[in-house]
């Protein structure tokens, strides 16, 4: 259907009917009462458009119209497909060259992330160790049992660890310092204890591992965390003193 001036053009029927009334009731009401030998009715071109466009734009014509959501979603895809192309035709082998390239890209991404795993920030101890209410060694060892219990190995790790802070604290080896970070603990407790040294600054370092480097503990960590606690329970104390006066009577032993 056609209107004269050529404002609509391949309308469906049903919308086109409705179209021409619209047309008709804006226009006079007389001209629906023309005899056969009078001259068709015509509307101007600019009254006709908006009057198509004003029927058109009703609701019952777009209820099968895609939402905001999938249009946005379409445009999307359609982007993608440009983009995709566009990246196959600059890639020797077309589509086939492009995804070897991709694929091989991944490869590599995962090698890197298996062999160095995750990113570790630094500094890694730049936060304190202990960042709550004080509590006794005894209460950090009794938290971490319990979170080793129920498989919780990071919170395990990290509890056991302040355990053996908080145990040097308490047998006057280490300072009560606030604010202290477990690199510094190990150092200090190093100092005092320098059989265990190693071992310190090794457990140090799964601390701030689980606490700072995004990695997780594994039971054998707290195991090994864990011995070590024990272990400084048992182990006396390296006085800087005492350390001086053994080397001055070791010195004069061979003097003499």
């Amino acid at each position: 259907m056609s209107l004269a001036g050529g404002v609509l053009t391949a309308v469906p029927a049903r919308v086109a009917d409705t179209a021409v009334w619209a047309l008709l009731r804006a226009g006079d009401a007389s001209a629906l009462s023309r005899s056969d030998d009078e001259p068709p009715l015509t509307i101007p071109r600019d009254p006709g458009r908006e009057a198509a466009r004003r029927e058109l734009s009703k609701g019952m014509y777009h209820e099968n119209d895609p939402s905001l959501f999938q249009r946005g979603l379409n445009a999307f895809w359609d982007w993608v497909g440009e983009l995709f192309g566009t990246a196959s035709a600059a890639t020797p082998g077309g589509t086939l060259g492009l995804v070897v390239v991709i694929l091989v890209v991944l490869a590599a991404l995962g090698a890197l992330w298996w062999r160095l795993g995750t990113p570790r920030r630094a500094p890694v101890s730049s936060t304190a160790l202990f960042d709550d209410r004080p509590r006794s060694a005894a209460e950090h060892r009794a938290a971490a049992e319990a979170q080793a219990a129920q498989g919780h190995w990071n919170q395990a790790v990290q509890e056991r660890m302040r355990a053996i802070v908080r145990s040097l604290e308490e047998r006057a080896l280490l300072d009560a310092r606030p604010g202290r970070t477990a690199d510094e603990a190990a150092a200090e407790a190093g100092r005092a204890l320098p059989s265990a040294a190693d071992r310190l600054s090794a457990a140090a370092r799964d601390f701030d591992d689980v606490t700072y480097g995004g990695r997780a503990a594994t039971e054998q960590s707290y195991h090994r965390i864990a011995e070590l606690d024990r272990a400084l329970e048992r182990t006396k104390p390296v006085l800087t003193s005492s350390a001086h006066s053994a080397a001055q009577n070791a010195r004069q032993g061979a003097a003499e």
